[in-house]
C-alpha cells in the first residue's frame, strides 16, 4: 500500500495517507530530537513517497516543530492545500498564566492564533484537543472550535487522549448544536497498549470517528532494539524518559521478533503492520529522529501479514479490559443469542441455559 493510497478520515470528506508523519522529534530543543536539517529530510521523503499528512501539537519542542514546519512550507514553496496539516491545543508554554493553556474559549483562541503564526499558514487542518480539561465546560470548548471553523481558521476537529465517555458527550452535544463533529480520535495504541480496545474503539466506531494510534511502536519497545537479556539502555537519553520494558512486555516482543525473523523484515515492520491492518485504523502516527528510520518505518506499508501471523500476535498481546468490555464481549451474546449465528458470529449456548 502506497502512501499515495489514501483513506476517508471518519465520518468526513478529508482524505489523508494511511501513515500520519508525526513531527513531535522536530527540533534539539529537548536535547532527544532531530536538526532543522534532518527534519526537512524526512519532510522531503515523506512527500516523495505521496504522504499528505503532517501532525504537531504547540508544546512539541515548545512551538520549535510547529516553526520548522512552517519554515519548510515556505521555503520549499509547498502549495499549502496538497498538504493536510494538524496541531494541538491545551499544553501551556506560559507558566505562571493560567489562561496560557486548557481549553477554555480566550485559551484555546490564542494558541489556536500562536500555532497559525509559527506554522506560517492562515488554516490549521485538523485542530485537536490534547487533553481533557476538566476545568473548562465543554460546550465551551465546542463552540470555540465551532467559531474557528466558521472563521475559517481550522477545518476539523479531533480529540487526543480524551476519556470514552467525555468524548461521547462531546460529540452528542456537537450532532444536536449543529456544531463542527469530532471527525478523528488521537490514542495510543500498540501490541504493548491495547486497552482502548475496550471503550474507545467502540465508541469511535459507533459515533464515527476515525482513530489514528500514536507510538504505534511503544516508545521504541517494538523497535527490535529491545531484546530479554540485553545489557545496558539502548538509548541512555530515551530510556531516561520512557523507562525499559517490563518482563510481560518482552513476551510479546518475543513473538513480534519471530514473525519478522519468518518474513526476513524489521520487529518494527511488523508492529506497524499489526497497528494499521486492526478494524478502525484509518491514519496511523509515525515519527522518527533520523531520516533511515523513517525510510524504514515507511517500508513497512508494502507488509502483508499472513492470517496466522496476525493471530499470533493478537493473542500474545491479548489485554486485560476494563469492566464491562470483556463481560460485553463473551457473556453477553450467550445470554442474547445462544446457539444461533448472528452477524457472522455464531454465539455457543452454555450448558445450564438449556432447556
Amino acid at each position: 500500500m502506497p502512501l499515495n493510497h489514501y483513506v476517508t478520515l471518519g465520518r468526513s470528506g478529508l482524505r489523508v495517507s494511511p501513515y500520519c508523519l508525526g513531527t513531535m522529534t522536530f527540533g534539539e530543543d529537548f536535547g532527544w530530537g532531530a536538526s532543522p536539517e534532518e527534519s526537512f529530510a524526512m519532510l522531503d521523503e515523506y512527500r516523495s513517497r505521496g504522504g499528505n499528512f503532517v501532525d504537531t501539537a504547540n508544546i512539541y519542542t515548545a512551538g520549535h516543530s510547529e516553526r520548522i514546519i512552517g519554515d519548510y512550507l515556505r521555503q520549499k514553496k509547498v502549495r499549502r492545500d496538497e498538504i493536510v496539516l494538524s496541531t494541538k491545543f491545551y499544553c501551556n508554554l506560559f507558566p505562571g498564566d493560567p489562561n496560557g493553556g486548557g481549553a477554555g474559549r480566550k485559551a484555546l483562541i490564542q494558541q489556536c492564533e500562536a500555532s497559525l503564526n509559527r506554522l506560517r499558514s492562515d488554516y490549521i487542518d485538523i485542530y485537536w484537543l490534547h487533553n481533557w480539561d476538566r476545568t473548562a465546560p465543554i460546550e465551551e470548548t465546542l463552540r470555540g472550535l465551532d467559531d474557528l471553523v466558521t472563521a475559517g481558521k481550522i477545518r476539523y476537529v479531533g480529540f487526543s487522549d480524551i476519556p470514552a465517555w467525555k468524548t461521547a458527550e462531546a460529540q452528542t452535544i456537537a450532532h444536536f448544536r449543529g456544531w463542527a463533529r469530532i471527525i478523528a480520535l488521537q490514542l495510543e495504541y500498540s501490541l504493548l497498549e491495547r486497552t482502548s480496545e475496550g471503550e474507545l474503539f467502540p465508541m469511535a466506531h459507533a459515533m464515527g470517528m476515525g482513530i489514528m494510534p500514536w507510538s504505534p511502536l511503544k516508545s521504541g519497545f517494538l523497535s527490535g532494539k529491545f531484546r530479554r537479556g540485553s545489557e545496558g539502555n539502548v538509548d541512555t537519553k530515551r530510556t531516561n524518559m520512557v523507562g525499559v520494558p517490563s518482563a510481560a512486555d518482552y513476551d510479546i516482543i518475543e513473538v513480534v521478533v519471530d514473525v519478522a525473523s519468518e518474513l526476513g523484515i524489521s520487529p518494527a515492520s511488523v508492529a506497524l503492520a499489526w497497528v494499521r491492518s486492526q478494524a478502525g485504523v484509518s491514519s496511523t502516527l509515525i515519527g522518527a529522529r533520523r531520516l533511515d528510520q523513517l525510510k524504514t518505518n515507511l517500508d513497512s506499508l508494502e507488509v502483508t501479514l499472513s492470517a496466522e501471523q496476525m493471530g499470533r500476535l493478537s493473542e500474545a498481546s491479548r489485554p486485560k479490559l476494563n469492566f464491562p468490555a470483556e463481560n460485553n464481549e463473551t457473556l453477553a451474546p450467550m445470554l442474547a443469542f445462544p446457539g444461533t449465528t448472528v452477524d457472522g458470529r455464531t454465539v455457543p449456548s452454555p450448558a445450564r441455559l438449556s432447556a
